[in-house]
């Protein structure tokens, strides 16, 4: 007999549960300067659901600087873009999560579904206690504990089996075309918030998380 609700539920943090992604944008867009490559709001787009590293080649690739600077010195410069976010995150409190999460979370729990999170920061934990939501979570995976970023399905997995259920009995919800493609890849549903035309590799595409309810994962999961 086929359960209605998803076992688990695993969230992207960054446009999912606050708008941290604002933050990660202008963090690298002040590297970007500093680097003299400039880059707008759409090639932002690229770096969604990246890890830091791999952000930050994407970055120097556009600016055709790969080979100016030495491994160490790419390390340097992805460690001052994390400084820049750091400062701007010291203000995020409970009032920036998303529209409807919190409602969500809540409704997971009742429902004894299990809650993780899979992100592409290395902060996620230091976010989530800002936000005052990581007691929701039965556990949280991020950048520092995997090896290859989105869109492999790594992160995904490692939360899944962290939470102890199985991929297809879980549904994941990104913002991130990489994102989407790392939870198909695990075998999960899933939701996307944002652009349909960006992330139509998802089961649903959302306009915003306010529209998100224990109603809408079942939707998805009974498919």
């Amino acid at each position: 007999m086929s359960t209605p609700y998803p076992q688990a539920v695993i969230f992207d943090l960054d446009g999912v549960i606050t708008d941290s992604a604002e933050h990660h944008f202008l963090a690298w867009q002040q590297l970007g300067q500093e680097l003299s490559i400039p880059f707008d709001r759409q090639f932002n787009e690229t770096l969604k659901g990246v890890n830091r590293m791999d952000s930050l080649e994407r970055i120097l690739s556009l600016g055709q600087a790969n080979d100016r600077y030495s491994e160490t010195e790419k390390t340097a410069l992805a460690e001052k873009k994390n400084r820049y976010y750091v400062e701007s995150i010291q203000h995020l409190t409970p009032q920036d999560v998303l529209p409807g999460i919190i409602d969500l979370l809540k409704d997971l729990r009742q429902n004894k579904i299990k809650i993780a999170m899979a992100s592409a920061s290395k902060n996620a934990q230091f976010v989530s206690e800002r936000l005052e939501v990581d007691h929701y979570f039965d556990h949280i995976v991020d950048a520092a504990t995997v090896e290859k970023s989105k869109p492999h399905p790594e992160v995904f997995l490692k939360a899944a089996t962290a939470v102890g259920v199985a991929p297809t009995d879980c549904v994941g919800i990104e913002d991130a075309a990489a994102g989407v493609e790392a939870i198909k890849s695990a075998g999960m549903r899933a939701i996307a918030i944002g652009d349909a035309d960006i992330l139509n590799a998802a089961d649903l595409v959302l306009t915003d998380t306010s529209k998100l309810s224990l109603t809408t994962l079942s939707g998805v999961f009974s498919k």
